[in-house]
């Protein structure tokens, strides 16, 4: 019986590759602090796998000059690599371009582990009237991303709140605290819908759509996470080798294992509804496969109470 392997698949492809785009103070550093559980700056590698100072490279973006081919990659949690996209919003054409054809070149490379898997694209919500510009319309109506999944991801969603609040103060001066809380609520989706960014995100004329759409809000508070953000960009993925390589890369989220294996299951049965005979061995390994922290030994699954990550490559091996 042909099979993928967890721990193949994270030898081969190594690190889940992606680009997180989005303007200044969108919140992407803390995005992907929280997915590398950690609060540690990342490490920076050039394109030649060659550490570079973070400083020196915060100190270029300063002064309008960024490298979209930088890797970044968490002590925490090396089985991630990103790339930061930013500066074209500022209406920097150039910067503009040289996204574009790093998304090309990433998109159609020929090993699976040079491409990028996945793009996290983040809009601030702190500016509720001003959450579609120039450099959204100008991503998913010129960008070519091929296969790629595009998450939506609408950070600091909690500044709806307050706004809601301000509009609708007077209408719930003296109701109870539940109904009070149900109607800020509402009004806050409200507020989401009027702005109608949904609507241009997904407009048929675009080149590019998401996937799907994820909120966080309240990444600042050390009890939130991204676990959200991971299941959809999980889900968005069109095979099986780049679900379980991100999937391995969850040294704590047992949820999401259990999810993925659900779903194969349901797909399983579904083919073989036409069957009279179930391979239950078959049906073993389809859910075994999800758990990074099983051992396949022999026929059976046996719990090594270890993560398959990290993988053991280090950040200046070829897959950065």
């Amino acid at each position: 019986m042909a099979t993928i392997d967890a721990q193949e698949i994270r030898e081969s492809i190594r690190r889940f590759r992606v680009l997180i785009i989005g303007r200044a103070n969108a919140g992407k550093t803390t995005i992907l602090q929280k997915v590398c559980n950690t609060t540690d700056q990342p490490e920076i590698y050039d394109a030649k796998r060659k550490k570079t100072d973070a400083a020196v490279v915060n100190a270029t973006i300063k002064r309008g000059n960024h490298n979209i081919t930088n890797a970044m990659v968490f002590k925490s949690n090396t089985g991630f690599l990103f790339h930061d996209s930013c500066g074209f919003e500022a209406g920097s054409e150039e910067e503009f371009e040289d996204m574009k054809k790093f998304i090309s070149q990433r998109v159609h490379a020929t090993k699976l582990e040079e491409r990028i898997h996945a793009i996290w694209y983040c809009i601030p919500m702190d500016e509720c009237s001003r959450t579609f510009q120039r450099s959204e319309e100008k991503f998913f109506f010129e960008c070519d991303t091929g296969h790629v999944p595009v998450i939506a991801v609408f950070t600091k969603f909690e500044a709806l709140r307050p706004v809601a609040y301000g509009e609708i103060k007077k209408e719930i001066k003296g109701v109870s605290a539940e109904e009070r809380s149900k109607r800020i609520a509402q009004r806050v989706e409200e507020l989401f819908a009027k702005t109608g960014v949904c609507d241009r995100l997904y407009d048929p004329e675009n080149r590019t759509r998401p996937k799907f759409h994820v909120r966080l809000e309240n990444m600042n508070r050390p009890n939130t996470n991204c676990d959200t953000l991971l299941e959809r960009t999980t889900f968005a993925l069109d095979n099986d080798e780049l679900r379980l390589c991100l999937v391995s890369t969850q040294q704590s989220n047992l949820d999401l294992c259990i999810k993925c294996a659900v779903a194969t299951i349901v797909d399983r049965a579904h083919q073989q509804s036409g069957l009279r005979r179930v391979d239950h061995e078959v049906y073993q390994y389809y859910i075994a496969k999800w758990f990074p922290h099983l051992k396949i030994v022999g026929h059976e699954y046996r719990p090594v109470w270890t993560t398959l990550m990290p993988c053991g490559c280090s950040p200046v091996d070829s897959c950065v």
